[in-house]
């Protein structure tokens, strides 16, 4: 584990210097980072521009959930949004290079091509998020807003994992890296609004298959005081940090199980 971070330390340190070589460049794709997925909160003030609840929920109570759930991303995102570029390596053998180095090739895969520029991302959130918290009528109490760090650290560490899984999956599919982006991506979309607006199947989905739901809508409902559609108990909202230990765990799992099977290209 120790080798492995401190591979990857060293890797993204070398793709940011590389990135602030030319600063200019980094400041533009920042800001269109940035400002590609403002537009994505946009369209919900455009809607509630519109209508005065969606799903029973006002605006400053869809983007507690947008924040919580575009930091989580971000940050998941900053830290290994690279992992989609592995079946890529798998289908035209460039992973051969990154097995006969002396470093662990999980820190490799992350943390190639760093992409800095993926801070938009995260202070997007963060700003929505700070609105939210600003605007939101709630009593805070000291569990609550304990609630809101653990949720996002809960929520990256979540997300952390599909993208390992999602990876894991490419050594069998190679290059499916639409798949996982289905998950990733298209689980944080899901996850901006609120768990009312959806069927009762899906919501199972991604509170026991796939556990979304425990990134932002369980601690987010208990800080806005909002049952969970699903009538779970009240202590569900303090298990997102177990819930990522568990996932993560198991995308691990999924990771050396797919490398171990890997053959090479052309096998």
């Amino acid at each position: 584990m120790r080798e492995g971070l401190r591979a990857y330390r060293l890797i993204t340190a070398m793709w940011i210097r590389s990135t602030m070589a030319y600063r200019a460049s980094f400041a533009m794709t920042t800001f269109g980072n940035f400002a590609g997925t403002a537009l994505d909160f946009v369209a919900i003030m455009l809607m509630f521009s519109r209508i005065d609840t969606l799903g029973g929920y006002s605006l400053p109570e869809v983007a507690f959930l947008y924040g919580l759930s575009a930091t989580a991303f971000g940050l998941a995102d900053l830290a290994l949004g690279s992992m989609d570029r592995l079946g890529r390596r798998v289908r035209d053998g460039t992973l051969d290079t990154l097995l006969v180095r002396p470093v662990p090739v999980l820190a490799q895969v992350a943390a190639d091509r760093f992409g800095l520029r993926r801070l938009g991302r995260v202070t997007q959130g963060v700003l929505v998020l700070g609105y939210a918290v600003a605007a939101l009528d709630v009593s805070w109490t000291p569990l609550k807003v304990l609630m809101v760090p653990l949720a996002l650290a809960s929520g990256a560490g979540i997300f952390c994992a599909v993208f390992v899984a999602g990876a894991a999956f490419q050594f069998v599919a190679q290059d499916a890296s639409e798949v996982q982006n289905s998950f990733t991506y298209g689980g944080q979309t899901l996850l901006q609004y609120p768990p009312t607006v959806f069927a009762k199947d899906l919501l199972r989905g991604v509170t026991f298959v796939l556990p979304l739901a425990f990134v932002n809508w369980l601690p987010a409902l208990y800080v806005l005081g909002r049952p969970y559609p699903l009538d779970l108990p009240s202590w569900a909202a303090f298990a997102p940090p177990l819930v990522a230990a568990g996932c993560c765990a198991l995308s691990g799992l999924a990771w050396r199980v797919g490398l171990r099977s890997y053959r090479s290209t052309g096998s």
